[in-house]
């Protein structure tokens, strides 16, 4: 009898024996799903003649054992994970392409201090490193950059969002 073949008459066991583990059916069903897919692909590690059951039961076991450990690690890790980015709304986008616009508008000498604490989260001394500046400048770089973005920022902004916008003139 092929490997193929004998599958079929063990997966009701499988579902009982996975439903005992998980206590939950959709967990079982995977459980199993994932157990038989395992088995298809280490074929060749089953020897034809021995029983298939127990190997079966082994590598389902085996994967129930794993998703637990790896569901705790998960769990002690959790804590320290950041919070899920949340769907943005269109206004932040908008604020972010804005503030990035200005960014770009800031002289290098000026951008960098600012990309380096604000988004890279170095220290002040780190950056200054980093940079390869003394601390004094670089702050001084870093107080004209965040004023030159305030301005940048405080600056109206273009609309183009008129539909009947043609060659930068509203039409009428």
């Amino acid at each position: 009898m092929s490997l193929k073949s004998e599958l079929h008459t063990h997966i009701q066991s499988l579902r009982r024996y996975a439903l005992v583990l998980t206590r939950n059916r959709d967990a079982a069903e995977d459980l199993v799903q994932e157990t038989l897919t395992k088995a298809i692909a280490r074929a060749e590690t089953w020897q034809p003649g021995t029983a298939l059951r127990p190997w079966l039961f082994r590598i389902l076991h085996n994967t129930h054992v794993s998703d637990i450990r790896r569901r705790q690690v998960r769990e002690v890790a959790a804590p320290d994970l950041p919070e899920p980015i949340s769907p943005e709304s269109q206004q932040h986008h908008a604020e972010l392409r804005q503030v990035l616009a200005a960014l770009d508008r800031l002289p290098e000498a000026q951008r960098a201090p600012i990309v380096l604490v604000a988004l890279e989260g170095m220290s002040y001394k780190e950056a200054a490193c980093s940079l390869d500046v003394p601390l004094g400048t670089f702050m001084s770089r870093l107080g004209r950059g965040r004023e030159a973005l305030r301005k940048l920022m405080d600056e109206p902004q273009p609309r183009n969002d008129s539909v009947f916008a043609v060659g930068g003139r509203h039409a009428t």
